[in-house]
């Protein structure tokens, strides 16, 4: 058995591990960084980057669909699997390239195979020993399933449909949502019959009630069915088709089953608890600085209670970096975390919903103002409908920012520095909004919130 010492080993390379471990060599440390898999983890290979090409070649489909509705003589012929899975297999494989070539450069020892954590700050990886004065627990999250619904044949999880080789005729999407709704959304683009079933009221429930009703609305339109409200019951398959069945009885059968409940948290058998850190229901229990209960052990990414998103990894790997180095970063409260939803229309939030932000300071307490799309020009031509949605504080700052449309997503960072700085919608309504552009429609939000609507009666 070899032994080898390091400042910090990290244990995990995808989102939160590989920022740790860049921001780490920055700082001057010596770095192990031990993944079982491919650097970049979930979120490069099985995850964000892979989804989101498909949205994109699904935005193109619908494009070329209605192609005629813009005086553009185009049609869509339908859809070639092999090379929409060669389209997603390119970006995956340049993002992963450029990735080892950039820790390769800052001189991060990378060590392949599963590492387990001791209790003396060591990884041990096969018979190889990883000391570090300093551990990054960041090993990521798994696709989660429900008691007696075991995953296999047409009952797959989001892993499993990127690697389909066809387009299904018909789907069934249990739960509603990030991951429901954005293969629901792919799929319904690509010509399948698209059923969600959620056992909360709304879709993408942890919304502001507006997004959750516009997204419905929209989806209606497009075509996607969906029940809500009542409770997955038993499923069952057979060689051509799958059956769900929910507590009311009712039923649905389609080719296949995308499981779309959750992610858990990959912490058991990896020596964790052995060590001295302490679970909670499988996450990683840290304190406000990412702390374990182990000495020198901190943690990351969706092993940590909280929203699991691939920018929150990157920003607790940076921050714990940044400690482990001698400097005081900010902590970055969970609700300044802006979250996208990749499905057509783009569902995007950052701070407190409307009914949050009432539970905090009360309905006399708080002010609201939605702008419906249909005002904006650049989303007429872009031909999106949706809206946007601000909350503040009654004479105080914006408490929370919610856009439903297409490519609003790319609008949410103005939300966060609103509510990350404790704007009022008197600071920014000064600022000026690029005409035309979506953006204006945030800017209305906030004229409007300041006492002084333009385009808005």
């Amino acid at each position: 058995m070899s032994e080898r010492s390091f400042d910090v080993v990290v244990l995990g390379g995808g989102s939160g591990g590989y920022a740790a471990a860049l921001r780490l060599a920055e700082l001057g440390k010596s770095v192990a960084l031990v993944e079982k898999d491919k650097l970049g983890g979930t979120c490069l290979h099985r995850g964000c980057i892979p989804t989101k090409a498909l949205l994109h070649a699904a935005e193109v489909a619908d494009a070329a669909r209605d192609a005629a509705s813009f005086g553009v003589r185009a049609q869509l012929d339908g859809i070639d699997p092999a090379a929409l899975r060669t389209y997603c297999e390119g970006i995956v494989a340049k993002k992963h390239k450029g990735l080892q070539g950039l820790i390769k450069a800052r001189g991060i020892t990378v060590v392949d195979g599963e590492g387990r954590l001791l209790p003396d700050h060591g990884i041990q990886v096969g018979d190889d020993v990883l000391r570090g004065t300093d551990v990054v627990l960041a090993t990521g999250s798994y696709s989660r399933t429900l008691p007696a619904l075991e995953i296999g044949g047409r009952i797959i999880t989001s892993e499993q449909a990127l690697g389909l080789d066809e387009v299904p005729r018909r789907v069934l999407v249990l739960g509603g949502g990030v991951i429901g709704v954005e293969f629901a959304s792919v799929w319904r683009s690509f010509g399948a019959e698209v059923t969600i079933i959620e056992a909360l009221d709304h879709l993408v429930p942890n919304e502001d009630l507006a997004l959750s009703k516009g997204l419905e609305r929209a989806f209606r339109k497009r075509g996607v069915a969906f029940s809500l409200g009542v409770r997955f019951a038993s499923a069952t398959q057979d060689d051509d088709a799958v059956t769900v069945t929910l507590e009311d009885g009712k039923s649905f059968e389609a080719d296949y089953l995308l499981v779309a409940v959750g992610r858990g948290p990959v912490t058991a058998d990896l020596g964790y608890e052995e060590a001295g850190v302490v679970l909670d229901r499988g996450f990683v229990r840290v304190d406000d600085r990412l702390r374990t209960d182990a000495p020198h052990v901190w943690a990351v990414g969706d092993i940590v209670p909280g929203l699991q998103l691939a920018h929150r990894g990157f920003q607790q790997g940076i921050f714990v970096a940044e400690q482990i180095g001698g400097l005081a970063p900010i902590a970055v409260p969970e609700t300044q975390i802006p979250k996208v939803t990749y499905c057509s229309p783009e569902v995007a939030s950052v701070g407190l919903t409307e009914a949050q932000a009432i539970e905090r300071h009360g309905a006399d307490g708080v002010r609201s103002y939605e702008f419906n799309l249909a005002g904006n020009g650049k989303s007429e031509i872009i031909g999106t409908a949706g809206l946007v949605k601000v909350v503040r504080a009654v004479d105080g700052p914006v408490l929370g920012v919610h856009l439903l449309g297409d490519r609003v997503g790319e609008l949410i960072t103005e939300g966060q520095l609103a509510v990350g700085w404790e704007a009022h919608p008197e600071d920014i309504a000064p600022l000026i909004h690029a005409h035309p552009t979506q953006s204006e429609a945030l800017g209305e939000a906030f004229l409007a919130l300041a006492g002084k609507p333009l385009h808005a009666l």
